[in-house]
């Protein structure tokens, strides 16, 4: 039985957080023998906002390594980074000339981050085509993604089948949107009524990233904000969000279910105890990721010879997909 495929790709920030990786990463290292995998360090997209290169080569670098420490097995997937394979950018040109502008003029991202901007640059306007090329060329039949994320998943769709009617061929394969159920909401520690988030990582006491010290971690959750209560269980009263995120991240890690995880804390003393035990349940699940990551970037030629592997296997397929779309719209292919 031929194995589902899968494309997931994840921005070279340098800010990955707890919520990444309880929503996402951890997902994908799990599932890696079930799909046929594509995972991608997407650092055409982060040029989208203006970028000091010499950070943004060493965080390209460092998302690799951190999803190789997580568990990313090169034998069992493809793990690459996109400017390193051609066939995205020539073949998101091609994809433009087939979506109307009022596709992306609706995405709510763009419009969000637009009205933050006085002038906006193209590229924010068009990623979503860039992306929606991303999942296309590797025919892709599922995208693990976030609530936020789903709306480019649903054009990727529309991109497909409007690329299908015009040529009159099953050509793109339509993906579906699979949405994470377990710890794909992870709240601020400072504000747990806000998603935690990317942009925010530098904010003290917002975020645990993946690769802080086990004593930033305890401070983080120390000042993580709860109540003037000492109840710990949960519950669907909007004060008690602060408990309801501690307790839910402690569910995310240890895979426990509700009752289990309020049985855990039944003997706390307040949230004190509970802030402590969530804390070394986190420091236990990231301490060996960030030891193999440190030991990843002290061997920067070994990890670039393992990407320039992910490269060549992403090429092998994406490319010929990309050559077919020439040929169906009429580009003569060089001989």
């Amino acid at each position: 039985m031929t194995k589902k495929r899968v494309f997931s790709g994840i921005q070279p920030t340098g800010n990955t957080h707890i919520g990444n990786y309880l929503g996402a990463i951890r997902n994908w290292v799990a599932r890696q023998d079930e799909k046929e995998n594509f995972f991608c360090v997407v650092d055409l997209h982060s040029l989208t906002v203006p970028q000091d290169p010499e950070e943004l080569r060493y965080a390209t670098r460092a998302m690799a390594a951190v999803l190789l420490a997580a568990g990313i097995d090169p034998d069992k997937s493809t793990l690459f980074v996109q400017s390193h394979v051609t066939a995205h950018a020539e073949g998101c040109w091609l994809l433009n000339c087939v979506t109307p502008l009022g596709w992306l003029q609706r995405m709510t991202q763009y419009k969000d981050k637009a009205a933050k901007q006085e002038s906006v640059l193209t590229g924010l306007l068009d990623y979503p085509v860039l992306m929606a090329g991303d999942i296309l060329f590797y025919d892709a039949d599922e995208v693990p993604v976030g609530e936020d994320q789903k709306q480019h998943v649903e054009l990727t769709r529309d991109i497909a089948q409007r690329f299908n009617s015009l040529y009159g061929q099953e050509f793109f394969v339509v993906p579906q949107p699979i949405i994470p159920e377990v710890g794909a909401r992870v709240m601020g520690l400072d504000n747990p009524t806000a998603k935690m988030s990317k942009s925010s990582t530098d904010k003290r006491g917002h975020a645990i990233r993946i690769l802080d010290e086990p004593k930033e971690i305890m401070r983080s959750f120390k000042r993580a904000v709860t109540d003037s209560g000492n109840e710990i269980v949960f519950s669907a009263d909007p004060a008690k969000a602060g408990v309801n995120n501690l307790l839910g991240i402690y569910k995310a890690v240890t895979g426990k279910s509700e009752s289990e995880v309020e049985a855990d804390f039944a003997d706390a003393r307040g949230y004190g105890d509970l802030k402590k035990g969530v804390a070394e349940v986190v420091i236990e699940m990231l301490t060996p990721i960030r030891e193999r990551y440190e030991y990843l970037m002290q061997d920067p030629a070994e990890l670039d010879r393992l990407l320039a592997v992910g490269a060549e296997q992403a090429t092998a397929v994406s490319q010929p997909k990309v050559n077919a779309m020439k040929e169906i719209m009429g580009l003569v292919l060089p001989k």
